[in-house]
């Protein structure tokens, strides 16, 4: 693979497999995100309140362009947890309405629906998607079984976090707005593994981080709603923009909303398009190329190993830069952790999911052979 981990501050002692957890920032990048801090300081009434809404709409413009997206349908936000506590809270429900997801969803998220379905008498179903998946076309019906005329409103993650399945959004949005029911994608882990066309793919609601795949500082997220549906958001926090006052205001009401909740340092959205220049200066689609040869190799290897099945097609693209293999039902996982991490110095996730145990494996542009090698040793002595 092409030599980037000099551009990446992470302990070189350690074979960081879970980029998917929380990202890692380049140097080049965070440099950039330490400059808009400084600048910050240096004058902050100047900065907050005067250049604000002009530099966060310049990064917005980058990144609308990154995600093919309009500026003014994006606001960033602190987190993708964050953009779907959001959408959920604002979206009326009523007594019987039902909330459709899959089984794999992040336990943040499902939290959230859980809870406000339960204060609206709505019902959250998680419909089955089973693992090994074989292809799009059968996964998009095993969801749409789940749906009934009593389906509101649709959720569901572009890429899974326990089983980092890429889900089929684009076939299910465009059936779901067919039938009048709304669509809500969770891209926590999309931005920047895969490509990606907001524009495209249609969801009525879309949240996703730039932290993690995308490479910018934590802090950095965006929610993306379709023009025609942005008058459902409520902000979480209701702030100066809520009176369209001309002083405070961008000239969108959207914008107006969740642009400014109260002081906060904007420095890791404005750091967005540094990521995004940094990953087009290192050519990133071959890179995430390359990524990609190298977990399925890996994924490959800890099956021969286990003598268990892959979950997916190994040459399919169900994953990207992010996959699970199974591990044997009798793993110890805290104490199978604790030793990969004690005695081979790897971190790495281990999920258990529907009664199944994984190790969650992601390969970012700083991994190499060498990171994997450890992971399969580790694996060797401590599975036998």
């Amino acid at each position: 693979m092409t030599d980037l981990q000099h551009f990446f501050t992470l302990d070189p002692s350690v074979h960081f497999l879970n980029h998917g957890s929380f990202g890692a920032c380049p140097i080049p990048v965070f440099a950039a995100y330490q400059a808009w801090q400084r600048r910050l300081e240096r004058q902050p009434v100047l900065f907050l309140g005067r250049e604000y809404d002009s530099l966060l709409k310049e990064s917005r413009v980058a990144l609308g362009a990154y995600l093919n997206a309009d500026s003014d349908d994006l606001v960033y936000i602190p987190n993708a947890t964050h953009g779907v506590n959001i959408i959920a809270r604002s979206l009326t429900l009523q007594p019987g309405d039902e909330v459709l997801t899959t089984d794999h969803e992040y336990g943040a998220c499902d939290f959230t629906w859980q809870f406000l379905c339960a204060k609206s008498g709505a019902n959250y179903i998680r419909q089955s998607v089973v693992l090994p998946a074989i292809s799009e076309a059968e996964m998009v019906e095993q969801f749409w079984t789940g749906v009934t005329s009593q389906t509101k409103i649709i959720y569901l993650s572009h890429i899974t976090s326990p089983t980092a399945l890429r889900l089929p959004v684009e076939q299910i949005c465009q059936r779901a707005r067919a039938q009048g029911i709304l669509t809500v994608v969770d891209g926590a882990h999309a931005p920047g593994q895969v490509e990606l066309d907001l524009t495209a793919l249609a969801a009525d609601f879309y949240t996703g981080n730039c932290h993690k795949w995308m490479l910018a500082p934590k802090g950095a997220a965006f929610l993306h709603a379709r023009r025609e549906v942005q008058g459902l958001l409520e902000p979480l926090v209701v702030s100066w923009g809520y009176g369209n006052d001309p002083q405070f205001g961008t000239g969108s009401r959207y914008i107006d909303l969740f642009q400014w909740t109260g002081t906060r340092d904007p420095a890791a959205c404005l750091s967005v398009p540094d990521a995004i220049r940094f990953m087009r200066e290192h050519d990133w689609d071959a890179a995430r190329g390359e990524c990609h040869t190298l977990l399925r190799d890996a994924i490959f290897d800890i099956c021969e190993l286990t003598g268990l099945a892959p979950l997916y097609p190994l040459d399919s693209d169900l994953y990207s830069q992010m996959a699970i293999a199974p591990l044997p039902a009798e793993t110890d996982l805290p104490v199978l952790k604790s030793r990969l991490y004690d005695d081979f110095k790897v971190e790495v996730p281990l999920i258990e999911w529907q009664n199944r145990k994984f190790v969650r494996v992601s390969v970012q542009a700083y991994n190499t052979q060498a990171d994997i090698d450890a992971l399969l040793a580790g694996l060797q002595a401590l599975l036998h």
